[in-house]
Formats: C-alpha cells, sequence, structure tokens
C-alpha cells in the first residue's frame, strides 16, 4: 500500500463480480477531433486503477461517433452533444461539469458535459469499483451542487505553514514556486473530490509573496497552471490589497485613486497574458493588521470592486473574506462583540459589489471554534455572491495531533436553515447559488495538507481532506457516507477495520467537544498557538472576552439586553437563541450568562455537566485507543502505529483538558463534582 497516494493508492479489490464489463475503453470522437489533456488524463486514471485495483489491462481507443451505439461491451467516454451519445443521455440536465453513467447491455456509458465533467465521472466510476459497488443497472445523472468548490492553503514563502500541522508547504519553499511530482499528485488528489480551485498561498500576504502576481513568478506559475488545468483546476493567488505601494511604487492603494486602478489592471493583464486560464484572486483586507480600503475611507464594496474590475474581461473571479476582526475590546466593556464584526461590516454594502465578487464567509461568526452557531451573514445577504468558509486545518480542534472528523459539524452548517426565504433557505441552498439564483457561489476549506508522507500529519485526518471535497462536491452525502467511501479506499477490506475507525471518526467531534469547551463558549486555548488549555487565555486579551466566568455562573449575554448578536438573525431563529429555554444548549453558553445551578434538559446542573463531560471525554479516548489496538496486524504497521500515536498524544491532552477545565470551574463554584472524582481543589 502506498498511503502517499492516500484514496488513489488503488487497494486491490478481491471477487470483484462485474469484470466481464470491463473489456476495453472506447473515446466516442469524430475523426477530425483532437482528444483533449482532460481526457487524456481520465483515461490514464481509469487504466492505472483497474490495473491496480482488479489487474485488469485495459486498451483504449478513439471510436468514431456514428458507431457509438454498436459497442457492446467495455466502458464508453464521450461528451454530450455527440448525436448518438444525447441519445444514452436522454432527457437528462447537465451542468457544465456534470456527467451521466449509465450500463447498457454489457457496456458502461460515461457522458460528461465537458471533459471537466467526464474526468469527474472517471473518478466516480472509479470510486464504486475500489468501495466494491457494481456497475451493473447503473443510471446516475451527477451534477455538482456548488459550482465553485475551493481550497486555500495558508502556505508562506519561506515554505512554513500558518496554521500548517502537517509539515512544510509542497508549493513554496525559500521564496520560490516549487512544481514537481508532488505537483501532480496534488493535483489527482484534489480533482478526484471534485475541487476545482486551489490558492496556494496565504492570505496574510507578506514579503515575497507580494511579489507571486509579477514577472519573476509568472513563468513558474504558469508551468503550476497547466497541471491543475489538465485536472480541471484553476490557479488563485492571495495578494496585497497594499501592492500598488509594495510593489507597484505608488504613492497610495486608495480603490477609488484612477492611477491605483491602472495599476491594477496592467497588473492583470500581465497575469493572463501569462497564465490564460488564472481563476482570480483571494484578499484579507482590514483585518488583523492587513491593509485594506479602510485605509482611505474606502468600503470594502470599493476595496473589491477595483480589482473585480480589472479581472472580470479575462472571466477571473475576486474573492473577499468577511474576516473583519478589528474589534479589540477591553475586557470590562460588556458591549463591544467579536462575534458581530462580519455582520456589522458587510450587511449594509449588500448589492453594492460587482457580480464577479464573492464575499467567502467563515461558517461561524467567530474563528472555526469547535462549536459556533452558523454565520449570521448566511440568510441576511440576498444580492451579493457568497462563498462558505470551513477549516479542515484544526487550529481549535487538535491541530491534528487529535482525530475530530468535522463532516458532521459541516453538514449541521449546510442544513441550518436561515429563514431567508419561504423556501430553499438552508446554508446549502445559499452556497449553491438556488435560493437567489446566482452561481459563483460554494464551499471554501482551509486545507489541512502538507508535505509530510500522508500528506495531512494524522492518518485520520484524512478524512476531512477527503470529505471537504466530496461533501462540496454533494451536499445531500452523509458524515457517514462519505467516511465509508474513505475507509474502503484507504484501508484494507476488513470488516473489523471498517467498524473501529467508522466509530473513531463518527463519534470523535463530539468527544473532542466534551473534553474541552462547553456548551458552544469556545476559546480555552493558549493564545500563541491556539493548543492545548488555557481557560483565561483569551479572557483578558484584547481580542477577547469569551466565557466571562465569575463565582455564580459563565457565558456571554448575546441577547438583546446584551451585546445585540442575536438580533442579527432571522426569524424565528433570533427569538430561539434569544430565549435560553429554546436556545439549543450545545450553544447555551455562547448566547446566554448561565448560572451553575441552572438545570439543564438532561437533569444536570450546569456545573455537573462540565464536570461530567470532561470526564467522559478522556474515557471516550481510553476507549478510542482499545478498539485501535485491536486492529494492530490487521493492517499496514506503520499506519497502525502513527494513528496509535497520535491516540496517546490525544489522550495526554485530553486529561490535561479535564484537570485544568474541571479545577478551574471548582475553584470558581466552590460545587463538588457529585461522583465524587478527582478534581485538584
Amino acid at each position: 500500500m502506498d498511503y502517499s497516494q492516500c484514496w488513489l493508492n488503488y487497494n486491490q479489490v478481491n471477487n470483484y463480480q462485474d469484470t466481464e464489463i470491463l473489456t476495453d475503453i472506447n473515446i466516442i470522437a469524430n475523426k477530425d477531433y483532437s482528444i483533449g489533456i482532460i481526457t487524456q488524463n481520465a483515461v490514464k486514471e481509469l487504466t492505472h486503477a483497474l490495473k491496480k485495483m482488479l489487474n485488469i489491462t485495459l486498451t483504449s481507443k478513439q471510436t468514431d461517433a456514428s458507431l457509438a451505439l454498436q459497442i457492446t461491451s467495455g466502458i464508453v467516454l464521450g461528451l454530450q452533444g455527440v448525436e448518438a451519445l444525447d441519445e444514452v443521455v436522454g432527457l437528462a440536465t447537465l451542468t457544465e461539469e456534470g456527467y451521466v453513467i449509465r450500463q447498457t447491455g454489457s457496456a458502461v456509458y460515461l457522458i460528461g458535459k465537458t471533459e471537466k465533467g467526464l474526468l469527474y465521472g472517471v473518478f466516480d466510476l472509479i470510486r464504486r469499483i475500489a468501495t466494491g459497488k457494481s456497475l451493473k443497472k447503473l443510471d446516475i445523472v451527477e451534477n455538482p451542487s456548488n459550482n465553485l468548490r475551493m481550497l486555500n492553503h495558508w502556505d508562506n514563502m519561506d515554505g512554513s505553514i500558518e496554521r500548517g500541522y502537517s509539515g512544510f508547504s509542497f508549493f513554496l519553499k525559500q521564496d520560490e514556486v516549487l512544481v514537481n511530482k508532488r505537483s501532480l499528485d496534488y493535483a489527482r488528489l484534489v480533482s478526484s473530490i471534485g475541487i476545482n480551485g486551489v490558492v496556494i498561498n496565504n492570505v496574510n500576504v507578506r514579503g515575497a509573496a507580494s511579489s507571486l502576481i509579477t514577472d519573476r513568478y509568472l513563468d513558474i506559475l504558469h508551468d503550476l497552471e497547466e497541471i491543475f488545468a489538465g485536472y480541471g483546476i484553476k490557479l488563485f493567488l492571495s495578494v496585497n490589497f497594499a501592492a500598488p505601494i509594495e510593489i507597484g511604487g505608488l504613492p497610495t492603494a486608495d480603490p477609488l485613486d484612477g492611477e491605483v486602478a491602472d495599476w491594477w489592471m496592467g497588473c492583470v493583464n500581465n497575469i493572463y497574458k501569462k497564465i490564460p486560464s488564472f481563476g482570480g484572486f483571494l484578499i484579507k483586507a482590514d483585518s488583523e493588521g492587513r491593509p485594506g480600503p479602510f485605509t482611505y475611507n474606502r468600503t470594502h464594496a470599493d476595496g473589491a470592486n477595483v480589482l473585480a474590475k480589472a479581472i472580470k474581461p479575462h472571466g477571473g473571479l475576486l474573492v473577499w473574506r468577511c474576516f473583519v476582526y478589528n474589534c479589540k475590546q477591553d475586557w470590562k466593556d460588556y458591549k463591544t462583540d467579536r462575534a458581530r464584526a462580519a455582520y456589522d461590516n458587510f450587511i449594509d454594502l449588500d448589492g453594492l459589489f460587482d457580480d464577479n465578487v464573492i464575499l467567502q464567509i467563515k461558517n461561524g461568526p467567530m474563528d472555526f471554534q469547535v462549536r459556533e452557531p452558523v454565520s449570521p451573514l448566511f440568510g441576511s445577504l440576498k444580492k451579493t455572491n457568497m462563498i462558505l468558509e470551513v477549516q479542515a486545518a484544526q487550529e481549535y480542534t487538535g491541530q491534528q495531533r487529535h482525530v475530530c472528523y468535522l463532516i458532521p459539524m459541516w453538514k449541521q452548517i449546510l442544513e441550518f436553515n436561515t429563514y431567508a426565504e419561504e423556501k430553499e433557505a438552508t446554508v446549502a441552498d445559499i452556497t449553491s447559488g438556488k435560493t437567489y439564483s446566482q452561481t459563483d457561489c460554494g464551499m471554501a476549506a482551509v486545507t489541512n495538507t502538507g508535505d509530510d508522507y500522508n500528506w495531512t500529519g494524522h492518518d485520520l485526518a484524512g478524512a476531512n481532506f477527503y470529505g471537504f471535497g466530496r461533501l462540496s462536491w454533494n451536499t445531500k452525502l452523509s458524515a457517514e457516507q462519505i467516511a465509508e467511501e474513505w475507509i474502503m479506499q484507504i484501508f484494507p477490506h476488513d470488516e473489523m477495520i471498517f467498524k473501529v475507525v467508522m466509530d473513531i471518526l463518527m463519534d470523535s467531534w463530539s468527544v473532542y467537544e466534551k473534553y474541552t469547551s462547553p456548551l458552544g463558549i469556545g476559546w480555552m486555548v493558549n493564545p500563541n498557538n491556539h493548543y492545548g488549555p488555557n481557560v483565561d487565555g483569551y479572557e483578558y486579551d484584547t481580542w477577547g472576552t469569551y466565557h466571562r466566568a465569575d463565582r455564580d455562573g459563565m457565558g456571554v449575554d448575546r441577547t438583546i439586553n446584551g451585546t445585540g448578536y442575536a438580533t442579527q438573525y432571522n426569524e424565528p431563529n433570533a427569538s430561539m437563541y434569544e430565549n435560553r429555554e429554546t436556545c439549543p444548549e450545545e450553544l447555551l453558553l455562547f448566547f446566554h450568562y448561565i448560572r451553575y445551578d441552572y438545570v439543564l434538559k438532561s437533569g444536570k446542573t450546569l456545573i455537573q455537566h462540565i464536570y461530567d463531560t470532561h470526564f467522559e471525554g478522556v474515557q471516550d479516548v481510553e476507549q478510542m485507543i482499545k478498539s485501535w489496538k485491536s486492529l494492530k496486524g490487521r493492517m499496514p504497521e506503520d499506519i497502525y502505529q502513527r494513528v496509535h500515536d497520535r491516540l496517546i498524544i490525544q489522550l495526554e491532552s485530553a486529561e490535561e483538558w479535564r484537570d485544568r477545565v474541571n479545577t478551574y470551574f471548582y475553584r470558581k463554584a466552590g460545587v463538588d463534582d457529585s461522583k465524587h472524582r478527582k478534581i485538584y481543589h
């Protein structure tokens, strides 16, 4: 097993039932048609996969369109628009990246709307074989849920990765751009799960990264884009809003200054001259010290639109992050609220952004905590393109030293009803563009990859990498379905392995939440690295405060009588959050100050809930280790040992979380644990 290929290692599939169908590959095209690089890669992937999984050597040939319906066996690849293939497609409506897979007689027809659709269909077919599913009676019509499915890398020019937990960058090193076999392996991996856009550098653009958009780097970036383009992926770059000053020599970056607009136009024209299929820019502005339009008393719409106008003639997109957290506060101030920042900064700009601008909105109002409410911008913006941003890199969820399968969290976010409209108002509806008939919408993830052999440091963290792609392609997939696919492609087909890994993954998010921050409070981490327990780490910090614990209770009052954050939601959500009796308990402390003796729906007091969950979380990790140990000898030893070692680290950390949090709140409340377990007084 070559785990460096992750789910594309193509493990052998024993006793597969449908091998009689897999006789050859026919590429349907007119004789004067030149098969494109994406189709060539699709054929290469299919041929390689079947050789490794089934030890079948398939030959491929180009077959004239007039003979398409006379093929009696094998896999038939082609594009919609060929008359004979349109008969197979029938009335199916395909978007640009959609495909049809239909089994007819002893042949399987795989037809894409475009070459990209064909490639995605091939990976679907491979995935079905890899997981042991039959090809017989297939009748599949697949269109992606989201038009944009993006990965954001926070890679720095020196090769380090901000919030990276799996080695160093495989894109950047010592101020140079890397293009090598790893680049190709990466393109194959992300294309196989449906990713069609990649930002290769950190949104915090500093130093040499500002020059990525200059001639110094454009030739090598063109080489990288050629690899990406062969797998249907667009290259994006994070750029510095102050680039006209830093690399352009202008005295200002004011977006309404004519010279600034001209500079951006010239810069962009030069990029597209070198990289015609370039995707566009990602911008972080006026946040955490990054420059932006506020410097010039301009709005975010002013700042975004000057770049959007420059790239629009080339079909480019401008992605503008709604992470605007220059809202430091005094811990004694009970009204200022970081959670309000994104909504307060952007709600009045709805409809003022150019049509190729997309606002990238974090899933919650804070910063990728283990539990947050959905950002109220979803359901409030109605005239602006939006991308949902999640974080596969586990910055606040164990940093890939702890297993924390995040797909269940992301599913809850996507299924949240914003009540923006009477129907089709979930976050998934909005990000798909369905709610407001938009096309430039979708999902983005801060990725969790690095140059570690297994790509993600913790082998089980690969499920988040894989899962984001699959979920962004099809938001209706369940967390269990995605986990099943991943396990079946990663590990040997063994019922015991499957059950143990599935149980660990599906429990891991709730387990992590148990031994860390209770009921939506978040943030109880060391401020410097965001890892490990520090209950007051941010409590008196200028970026705080988050739990407001005293001798009587804890939690932040975000009702109309507090910071007013709850009022940013549509009804009935606003009223639901406003009332502590109807507020979902997993978010109770996010929205309300609650006394320690308050009785939860479980019948426990708040303080007893804190004690119990922290003890239970440690016990759950102990059970994970016990279950994992039962797999020794059933899988490759290197994978077994890496995961085992990470689980030991997780247990030690969970114990530290338990002891620090329970001790802290015992000392605050002075209330004993009713079960008389050890708490350090």
